[in-house]
């Protein structure tokens, strides 16, 4: 035999004469990224040995040793002092061979009416619930902090934009809610990530059941499952659940940078709107003058290797037949990136959001240029009979015009208005008032400053309803 050649223990290896090489043995190895299901694994164990003694397929003796046995493995991996071995291939064949090692023969017969196709499947979908939930106590954080900063600065004027153009003038706070409303959403889609794993696999062994008289429902309930699954070739082959996590972990993350591009140019000089605290800037090796919102930049960048995470894991999916085919096993590396990058996002995030200064004067600067209340000006012409389509081109003429004077039309008389058109009147000059202009957006929805605050009344109730439903 070759150097590089050595027998294995496989759990599976009674039906081959030869043993993997090293090196073959370490590229179909997936211990390295299934470790860290190792509580999933053994929850899942714990249940299978209970119902297997509730059944009377293996004795409450065996079932009780079982337990005690996988017990003490999750300690030690808690511990940091369980070693992982790269020959078990799997974190399902490394805490079955060490239980086996300790418990002796009771070890052997856990694996009783399973297969490693639904015991994969069940710690998958045990571990991506408890990965969707910890990702949306962390939106709820997020979503918290936006609320602070709105409601900190209620009443702050700045200016809204189509195009990257000034368009109207809308209240800080109405455009902190929107991306509230967004992560809203994502907090969502997560909650329906959720769900879409809490159906239970095991007891549709490799793939068309078992002989053994298994208690599908008693597992589900144990291990705090909502549903067991209808099909057992189904079971073992269905990854949409992780695709619908690492959908929300995309979505989630295209949010974030739309975010991440706002407080990148606001924290310009150009625009100069926020200033970001210390610990989310950097500074440059060659320019002393230099505060760059690198972490901003980063979370921008990141979400592109979420994105594909997601295409990874769809194009691993698309040609696959009934049922389990090992290219499955290439179905956690890719989320669980997107779950730890989110996760990490979303921290950062967070932290950016509450240590960040908002400088409203400038804000309020803004809002007075690009002839923002253009549009009020011709609902006042609408309103004094003007057809709209007619009061468009008025006022458009008159921007024109102070264009070329290099004046804002909050800069105009009633005079020089009158001048333009014989329906402007004294109370014109209230028209293209800033704060009037914000307050007018009253309908439901709207940066109105009364439509704003029971907005942000609505977000309160809805943060509270949320943070109920995950019980925090």
């Amino acid at each position: 035999m070759e150097e590089n050649e050595r027998k294995s223990d496989a759990l599976w290896g009674g039906r081959f004469e030869d043993s993997p090489t090293e090196f073959t043995q370490a590229f179909g190895a997936s211990l390295p990224v299934d470790k860290r299901m190792w509580e999933s694994d053994i929850a899942g164990s714990k249940a299978h040995a209970a119902m297997l003694a509730r059944q009377g397929v293996i004795s409450q003796q065996d079932a009780d040793d079982i337990r005690a046995g996988l017990d003490a493995v999750g300690e030690r991996i808690d511990a940091g002092e369980f070693e992982f071995d790269i020959d078990d291939e799997d974190i399902h064949m490394s805490i079955e061979r060490n239980l086996t090692e300790a418990i002796g023969a009771a070890g052997g017969r856990l694996h009783t009416g399973r297969s490693r196709n639904d015991q994969v499947a069940t710690d998958a979908r045990h571990h991506a619930k408890k990965l969707s939930e910890g990702l949306a106590h962390q939106m709820l954080d997020l979503r918290a902090a936006l609320l602070d900063i709105a409601n900190e600065n209620y009443g702050v004027v700045m200016p809204g934009y189509t195009h990257m153009q000034k368009a109207q003038p809308v209240l800080f706070s109405h455009h902190m809610l929107a991306y509230y409303w967004m992560f809203t959403r994502d907090f969502t889609r997560l909650k329906a990530a959720y769900d879409a794993a809490d159906v239970l696999a095991l007891g549709s062994a490799a793939l068309a059941g078992t002989t053994y008289p298994l208690d599908r429902e008693f597992v589900a309930r144990e291990l705090g499952f909502a549903a067991v699954g209808e099909n057992s070739m189904d079971a073992v082959s269905d990854r949409d659940f992780l695709l619908d996590l690492a959908y929300a972990c995309s979505v989630a993350m295209m949010h974030l940078s739309r975010l991440c591009e706002e407080i990148i140019y606001w924290s310009s000089n150009e625009f100069n709107f926020i200033r970001l605290s210390d610990a989310y800037s950097t500074g440059s090796s060659i320019m002393p003058q230099k505060k760059n919102p690198d972490f901003a930049e980063l979370i921008r960048g990141k979400t592109g290797r979420v994105y594909g995470d997601l295409m990874g894991l769809l194009t691993t999916m698309k040609g696959l037949p009934l049922a389990y085919n090992k290219d499955m096993q290439e179905d956690k590396e890719g989320v669980f990136d997107a779950v730890d990058t989110l996760g990490n996002s979303l921290v950062v995030m967070a932290g950016m959001i509450r240590t960040m200064h908002v400088n409203a004067d400038v804000m309020r600067a803004g809002a007075h240029g690009g002839f923002m209340a253009a549009t009020d000006l011709a609902d006042y012409l609408v309103g004094k009979g003007v057809p709209f389509r007619e009061a468009h081109a008025i006022v458009g003429k008159l921007v024109l015009d102070c264009e070329k004077q290099g004046k804002t039309l909050q800069e105009l008389s009633a005079a020089e208005l009158a001048q333009v058109d014989e329906h402007f009147a004294e109370d014109a000059v209230e028209a293209v008032d800033i704060d009037k202009v914000v307050e007018r957006r009253t309908t439901y929805g709207g940066t109105g400053h009364e439509a704003v605050k029971l907005q942000l009344e609505h977000a309160q109730e809805r943060l509270i309803a949320d943070t109920q439903l995950l019980g925090a």
